[in-house]
């Protein structure tokens, strides 16, 4: 998460495959609340947000993309981990260049030593029900 006060730049990556999109499982611990988001990261200065789309791939999942689409730019205000955070994100339609990911149900990664996530599809009616939670909720304009 960001710095107090401070705006984060961001890429994230819309992959689906039919009924079903990837996404990163997250848990805030304060709120004690699961939720989802589409794989993606950090820009870094002096990176556009498309080369930073396919490097956050390639360090979190060693994944290669194709078809990028540049969909639009979300500005996301919320709570985490009891904390206000601030996000420019900016958001691509893209498929996995190989298909065996497209064969996995999950698969585990780690964006540092402490920060383990879960990556898995999962089908686009359980967050349109509710049962699940997808952020930021603008996020279902572009599915």
């Amino acid at each position: 998460m960001n710095k107090p006060g401070e705006i984060r730049v961001l890429v994230l990556g819309l992959i689906r495959d039919g009924d079903r999109i990837f996404v990163s499982e997250g848990y805030d611990p304060v709120k004690q609340d699961t939720f989802y988001r589409a794989l993606g990261g950090g820009v870094d200065f002096g990176e556009t947000s498309r080369d930073a789309l396919a490097r956050e791939f390639q360090e979190e999942i060693q994944a290669d993309l194709t078809n990028i689409r540049y969909l639009g730019c979300i500005e996301n205000l919320f709570i985490f981990n009891g904390r206000q955070g601030h996000e420019i994100i900016q958001l691509y339609q893209c498929d996995f260049a190989e298909p065996k990911f497209y064969q996995l149900e999950s698969l585990m990664f780690s964006e540092s030593v402490n920060h383990h996530h879960k990556a898995l599809w999962i089908n686009i009616s359980r967050f349109k029900s509710g049962e699940l939670r997808l952020v930021p909720e603008v996020f279902f304009e572009y599915l």
